[in-house]
Order: C-alpha cells, then sequence, then structure tokens
C-alpha cells in the first residue's frame, strides 16, 4: 500500500488479531477478534492501538512540506524548553523532531532519541553527522521499556507515537521513572475530536482518551496548546510523592 493512502485513507475493515496476542499481554489489554485494519486488534481503556509506521515510510517523516503542516518550529517553541534541559525524543525516527530539540538546549543539555527500530537510529545518526550535532545520545528502547535512565529527564515528548505503542501503560510507567521530579511528558498528537485532520482515526487521539490513560500515574495535567493547525500538545509533569 502506498504511504499516501496508509497515512491518509479513512476506510475501516476488519483483520483477525495477530496470533498468540493475547497470551503475551497482560490483562488490562483487551483483544478483539474484529477491528480496524489500522490497528492490531488490542485495546487499552476503549481504544485500539495503531500499527506502528516502519523505517521503510521515513521519508514521509522528512517531506518538505512538513513544517507548513504542522508548523514544528512552533512546537518547539510551545516545548518552553531551557538551554542545559535534558529531553527525550520518544519514537524519534529519522530525528526529524530531535535536531531542533538539540539545538535549543544547546552544548550544556543532551537529547536521548529513542526508537524501537534500529533502522530509523541509523538514519537518525547518519542526520546528527551530516549537521554537526554532537548533544545526542541514540537509544534503542523496548516496546515495553524506554530505556531511560532514572530520574534524569526534564522533559519527554512524543509526537505522533505514543497511539502506536503496543502497552502504553508499561511505556508510561517507563516514562514517570525517567523523569526527574517535576519533569514534563507534551503528548504531540493529531487531534482526534477534529474530523478535518486528514489523518486516519487510529493515528489520532482526543485529549480525553490521553487524559484518561495518564489517569493511573502520578501525572498531573498542565495544559493543553491547541495552536498547531493539525495537532494539539498535551502536557503533564510529574508529581511529587
Amino acid at each position: 500500500m502506498r504511504l499516501v493512502s496508509f497515512l491518509f485513507a479513512l476506510t475501516a475493515c476488519f483483520v483477525l488479531p495477530r496470533p498468540g496476542a493475547a497470551a503475551e499481554t497482560p490483562s488490562r489489554y483487551e483483544h478483539r477478534e474484529f477491528h480496524s485494519r489500522d490497528g492490531i486488534g488490542k485495546f487499552y481503556l476503549g481504544r485500539e492501538i495503531a500499527h506502528v509506521m516502519g523505517h521503510q515510510a521515513a521519508d514521509w517523516l522528512e517531506r518538505p512540506e512538513r513544517e507548513r503542516e504542522e508548523q514544528t518550529s512552533r512546537l518547539i517553541e510551545l516545548l518552553g524548553i531551557q538551554p542545559g534541559d535534558i529531553i527525550a525524543d520518544l519514537g524519534c525516527g529519522t530525528g526529524y523532531i530531535t535536531r531542533p530539540l538539540a539545538r535549543r538546549t544547546g552544548p550544556r543539555g543532551r537529547v536521548h532519541a529513542v526508537d524501537i527500530q534500529p533502522e530509523m537510529l541509523t538514519l537518525l545518526t547518519n542526520a546528527l553527522t551530516k549537521e554537526g550535532i554532537t548533544n545526542v545520545v541514540p537509544v534503542l528502547g523496548t516496546t515495553r521499556d524506554p530505556q531511560l535512565p532514572a530520574r534524569s529527564i526534564d522533559l519527554i515528548v512524543l509526537v505522533d507515537v505514543y497511539h502506536e505503542f503496543d502497552f502504553p501503560f508499561e511505556m508510561t510507567e517507563g516514562m514517570v521513572r525517567a523523569l526527574k521530579p517535576g519533569g514534563r511528558i507534551a503528548f504531540v498528537e493529531f487531534r482526534g475530536e477534529d474530523p478535518a485532520v486528514p489523518i486516519k482515526e487510529l493515528h489520532k487521539m482526543t485529549e480525553a482518551q490521553v487524559r484518561k490513560e495518564m489517569a493511573p500515574h502520578p501525572l498531573e495535567w498542565v495544559t493543553t496548546h491547541r495552536g498547531l493547525p493539525w495537532q494539539h500538545v498535551i502536557v503533564f509533569k510529574k508529581r511529587d510523592r
């Protein structure tokens, strides 16, 4: 299937779940026999988890029109990054967002660029070398754990990726462990409330669903930025225990 149709088609059809999936997941997840072809048949708090975009589609992350469609430079401003911040870019892909994050935090700061696909990390490191960026640490995560050091991160950024996590509860536990007290998580997701956003439904999330999924964790909602063309930025901070 062509990449454009994968991301923008809004058709719905049904497929069977992945073999053996029910046996490998905790009881907090539900598996359904009939589900969208755009999802993996696994549901968390009523939401079907979307398929991961593979490294074969990496060119879409670097498309020339992305700035116009998503205003990524405006996104970087909204994140409120300070020089010297320690940041994690989860689901970093080719590093399209990692690179401006690294420039913003500066030489005293650091960005942990996390992805579960080694091929994406290769593309990332090639781009970093080309641009002379040296304050990025590539991290090969897993579907259950971002592999970040505990209590070390000021800000975790997830751009259009959380909805694809196979184990969202466990990944959020890992993110919370990695945050410093008062550290923030910013979920950048295509707005599920807006039918005009030309993205497949399973690749969008509503603010209400994000807040519902964060409720079991020691996180406090801070704000939601709604000024981007297609996305909202939903920000939480780690509660002090």
